[in-house]
């Protein structure tokens, strides 16, 4: 017997509010440095992350999910902390500080205290899971990582 897997999800964000429900689904996902990409003549930054599905979690499914975010009319960006090594990052959110409406900062924070701050334009996001599913395993770099400090 097969099963599927509920159908991936597809977020955009526009504003600051649908910034904040992009960055609830991807709280706690697994980053590395590498795969975090900015790509100065386009105006954009794409990250390849493991996405904790906080939806089948409710369901009773531990499971991550691989995922793309973009990031696009971004002008600038800026780095706080190591994002040279190959280790894993867990990010906690991302949120949007304006300076000169509609533009401002995206602050992409990791639990390490590594930040992105991406210069934008405005808000212009999109969260897209591509799989695979795989059981969830703790990221490092977070102290809810590990049980026994929980």
């Amino acid at each position: 017997m097969t099963t599927t897997a509920p159908p991936g999800l597809k977020l955009v964000a526009l504003d600051r509010e649908g910034l904040e429900v992009l960055s609830a689904h991807l709280q706690n996902s697994c980053v590395v440095a590498s795969d975090i990409v900015w790509l100065a003549r386009q105006g954009r930054v794409v990250m390849k992350v493991m996405r904790y599905d906080w939806a089948a979690a409710k369901r009773g499914a531990d499971e991550r999910v691989g995922a793309v975010v973009r990031f696009d009319r971004v002008t600038h960006v800026a780095k706080l902390g190591d994002f040279s090594s190959e280790g894993t990052m867990n990010l906690i959110g991302a949120r949007f500080e304006k300076i000169d409406p509609p533009s401002g900062f995206v602050i992409l924070a990791f639990a390490d205290g590594g930040v992105l701050r991406l210069d934008v334009e405005c808000v212009e996001a999109e969260l897209i899971d591509i799989g695979p599913r795989v059981p969830a395993k703790a990221c490092s770099g977070h102290h809810l990582s590990h049980p026994e400090t929980v």
